[in-house]
């Protein structure tokens, strides 16, 4: 994933720093990740997509496809708003508050949802079977619940 995270940077004709303050990360962060000391979280993907909306999730994440979604692939979904004829994409200040917080206008670009699953494993019940306590002087007491 690191090597299409700096292809975005080159495609978007930015530098390390730019590309971390455009998605609102630090550039340790960005660096981090291109050196392969980590490995992309979860919230630097979806700063990624919220920023560049027009980036491919399945390709940022897995390499599937291209790099741009296919705009006439695209399923429009209609605004809540509309059976009353307003809609917020149309709305000046709405639309320059994205402009300002997510770097680029992206008014008509469609949005994918990211689901995720979270799976309880259930574990046996854990029993304490000793507590040992330090003092300054070097010394420590250990104590045993009673069976």
């Amino acid at each position: 994933m690191k090597d299409r995270i700096l292809e975005i940077i080159r495609h978007k004709q930015m530098n390390n720093a730019d590309f971390a303050t455009a998605i609102n990360v630090s550039p340790a962060t960005i660096s981090a990740v291109l050196n392969g000391r980590n490995n992309p979280s979860l919230d630097l993907v979806t700063k990624i997509h919220q920023v560049f909306p027009d980036i491919s999730l399945s390709w940022l994440l897995d390499g599937v496809g291209e790099m741009y979604q296919s705009h006439s692939n695209a399923i429009s979904q209609p605004s809540l708003f509309d059976e009353n004829g307003e809609n917020p994409t149309n709305n000046v200040i709405d639309s320059e508050y994205r402009k300002e917080n997510r770097g680029i206008g992206s008014e008509n670009t469609p949005k994918e949802i990211i689901k995720q699953e979270i799976k309880y494993i259930e574990r046996p019940q854990r029993k304490i079977t000793e507590i040992r306590i330090f003092f300054d002087d070097n010394t420590y007491e250990i104590f045993k619940p009673d069976k």
